[in-house]
This record gives C-alpha cells, sequence and structure tokens, in this order.
C-alpha cells in the first residue's frame, strides 16, 4: 500500500466503529466528502469514482486544497459500502493485494474515461 493512501487519515468508517473519533461527511449532490484526519484537519475532497473490483466497491478521492483545486495529483483510495440505511461508508484497504487490485482498477477506469473523452472529442 502506499503511503500517500493512508499516512495521514483515519480510517474513515461509519462514525459509530471509528475509535479516532472521525465525522465524515458527504456531500453527495455536490460530489464531495470531508474526511477528518487523526490530527483533527478536515480534507475537503471530489469524489471522482466509485467502481466495483469483483464483489466490492472502492472510491477513489482527490483531496482538494482551500481554492478547491488539486495540483500534487494525489488521489485516496478507500474501500466503500453503504449502511443498511443508505448512508456511505469508508474504510482503509488494509491489505496490500486488495490495494493492488483496487488501484490497477482504478487505473483502468481512468483510461477508459480518457479514451471516451477522445473519442468524443470535436475534430479540428
Amino acid at each position: 500500500m502506499s503511503d500517500e493512501f493512508n499516512s495521514n487519515s483515519c480510517s474513515p468508517s461509519d462514525c459509530a466503529s471509528c475509535t479516532a473519533g472521525c465525522s465524515n461527511k458527504v456531500d453527495e449532490a455536490h460530489h464531495t466528502i470531508t474526511l477528518t484526519m487523526d490530527d483533527d484537519t478536515e480534507v475537503e475532497c471530489a469524489i471522482l469514482t466509485i467502481f466495483p473490483v469483483e464483489k466490492n466497491e472502492y472510491i477513489a478521492l482527490l483531496p482538494l486544497d482551500e481554492n478547491g483545486q488539486n495540483e500534487s495529483g494525489e488521489v485516496y483510495l478507500y474501500s466503500f459500502s453503504r449502511t443498511p440505511e443508505g448512508d456511505p461508508m469508508l474504510a482503509n484497504i488494509e491489505d496490500d493485494d486488495e490495494y493492488a487490485a483496487a488501484a490497477a482498477a482504478f487505473d483502468a477506469v481512468i483510461e477508459k474515461a480518457r479514451a471516451d473523452e477522445e473519442a468524443n472529442a470535436p475534430l479540428n
């Protein structure tokens, strides 16, 4: 697993089981999520996509700075599920093989989006 995805975030799961006292807030209408880190700082993230790998779902998040930008290119990957009530839940990906599979699937999603964009680009 890459440190960039796990080194400075709490385990973003449902708050009932979060031992770090996190309170991750999802604004699905605006396609963002606010993660509360271990040091109580909040990071606003754009939701890039939710994608399946075998029987699991994952979410790719783009952390945004105070101006709503991401200049580092850093992306966070988390396991994604919903509570029985439909509320989103995120969890760290702890297994290296599972992380590699999720990262490869995310790369494939990005490549497909680029190919679709190129195919739909107007000809000059």
